[in-house]
């Protein structure tokens, strides 16, 4: 009975400190766990999207609370002058564009809206006076073949994007003003 207490305290105090190392880990690497998925797997869209921009939109972003919500914003600065911000051009009030990051589509299917250029195309340039949509549901996006599904969360997506940019509009605006050179 005592050898059996005995070892209950000792893998008690081995699973604290292991315990303790692993969250000593974790609060030490998250920030650059966090640094490397924003370069590597969120950077490449984000760069694609503000294509000829003056300055690296990674990098330069900004973040606004809507509510209880923390959202990132990206800048592009083209021409010298912070036009867009997320995918969305301030200046002429459109969309620069979309691009997927990350997804867990079928290959071959629903995983064409990232790697399909003619579908992210379609997005590029449109106004943002109305939802964005698909052509089934009255919109002016062709839905993938076999991804209805797909193509109708990345209009929605365009569409919350739309609408957070639309509420936080004065918001955005004052920030962009940091970003002028």
């Amino acid at each position: 009975m005592r050898e059996m207490i005995k070892m209950v305290v000792v893998l008690t105090i081995l699973s604290f400190f292991s315990g303790g190392v692993l969250a000593y880990i974790r609060n030490n690497t998250q920030e650059r766990i966090e640094n490397q998925v924003l370069e590597f797997v969120k950077g490449p869209a984000i760069r694609a999207i503000f294509e000829g921009a003056g300055n690296n939109p990674v990098a330069d972003r900004f973040t606004l609370k809507d509510g209880d919500v923390e959202i990132t914003f990206f800048v592009g600065v083209f021409d010298g002058e912070p036009r867009g911000v997320a995918f969305i051009d301030v200046k002429d009030n459109q969309l620069m564009g979309v691009s997927v990051t990350t997804h867990a589509e079928t290959p071959g299917m629903g995983a064409k809206a990232k790697s399909d250029p003619s579908f992210t195309a379609q997005f590029t340039g449109l106004a943002l006076e109305q939802p964005v949509a698909v052509t089934q549901d009255g919109g002016s996006i062709s839905a993938i073949s076999g991804a209805t599904i797909t193509s109708r969360a990345v209009s929605s997506a365009a569409t919350d994007a739309d609408k957070i940019y639309q509420k936080l509009k004065t918001q955005i605006a004052d920030k962009l003003k940091e970003f002028k050179k």
